[in-house]
């Protein structure tokens, strides 16, 4: 059976390296991506060379051709209770555009774990952090674009023993304080996600739900592979999942997709709808480089619908 590649690789792929940044990195990858003043403003996630992880911001006009700025976006902050939780890095971070407003989301690593910090940017120079919104072990923290029967609505993956990574849904009116959270999909047993789950890209909203673009890990004999699969909430509950593509739509096949600094893995954190009916979507490829490439929103929420499996 045949069946239709649903993202079209960008053929100058890979889109950013590590021989683009103006400063000295190891890696440039897990970026996050918006449109802000007519351009398209990724923020990537950057390995030093004593292997902590750094936030750069690169610009473009056409969402392909990136110019990183020669200074760094956000590093580790040098005081006060965030100084604390970030001690080991800032990582992946996602722009999450909810209603006009510009906030980050990233991974805060230090001796006590992983955390979610929240920020904001009005200008893309500058940055303020609003709060930790998690404990930890949190990761993958995706915002939707506007409040939903008037709280706002985030996914997460914490981390458990018990049960495999699997997406939670929380709420909050004020975007610091989140509760009445609730695990909405789990992996599948001997599936392409069968190991663990998290939401990639923020949730994008179409008239039949909101998409999300999520990664899935599949174990093997030689490691992990990361995969990108697709699943759609329900617009006013997004608690209620409409249906999980039973397949992924991306895996890793180029060579800087398979062989990096972790093998064997697309990884995404943004998503850009666009107003002919497409989006951009952007991974890292092996923890190394960036990548892009195109999808038709329809065909993603149709792929949801008509080859589904249960979210748990």
């Amino acid at each position: 059976m045949t069946h239709k590649q649903i993202v079209t690789r960008y053929e100058g792929n890979p889109i950013l390296t590590k021989d683009d940044i103006p400063y000295k990195v190891e890696t440039v990858h897990n970026a996050g991506v918006a449109k802000f003043a007519g351009k398209y403003m990724m923020l990537f996630r950057s390995h030093l060379d004593n292997g902590r992880s750094i936030i750069g911001l690169a610009e473009s006009d056409d969402g392909f051709n990136f110019t990183a700025r020669p200074e760094l976006f956000m590093t580790p902050a040098a005081d006060g209770v965030f100084a604390e939780y970030e001690a080991f890095g800032v990582e992946d971070p996602r722009v999450n555009v909810v209603e006009g407003q510009y906030y980050i989301t990233y991974s805060a690593y230090s001796k006590h774990g992983v955390r979610i910090g929240l920020a904001k940017t009005t200008d893309f120079q500058t940055v303020e952090r609003i709060a930790f919104i998690t404990q930890a072990d949190y990761r993958n923290t995706v915002i939707f674009g506007e409040k939903i029967n008037g709280r706002y609505a985030k996914l997460d993956r914490p981390h458990s023993d018990i049960s495999p990574w699997s997406i939670w849904i929380s709420y909050s009116e004020d975007l610091k304080y989140w509760g009445d959270s609730q695990v909405v999909m789990k992996p599948v047993p001997y599936h392409w996600d069968e190991m663990k789950i998290g939401p990639g890209a923020p949730p994008i909203k179409t008239d039949r739900g909101w998409l999300n673009i999520y990664h899935g890990v599949f174990p093997t004999m030689d490691g992990c592979v990361y995969r990108l699969g697709v699943c759609l909430h329900k617009l006013d509950d997004p608690a209620v999942i409409l249906g999980v593509g039973d397949r992924w739509i991306l895996q890793p096949e180029d060579p800087w997709e398979i062989t990096g600094y972790v093998h064997n893995v697309v990884f995404t954190c943004a998503a850009v709808p666009e107003e002919d009916g497409t989006l951009k979507l952007y991974w890292g490829g092996a923890d190394k480089v960036m990548c892009a490439g195109t999808a038709n929103i329809e065909e993603l929420v149709d792929f949801c619908l008509k080859d589904t499996r249960p979210p748990m």
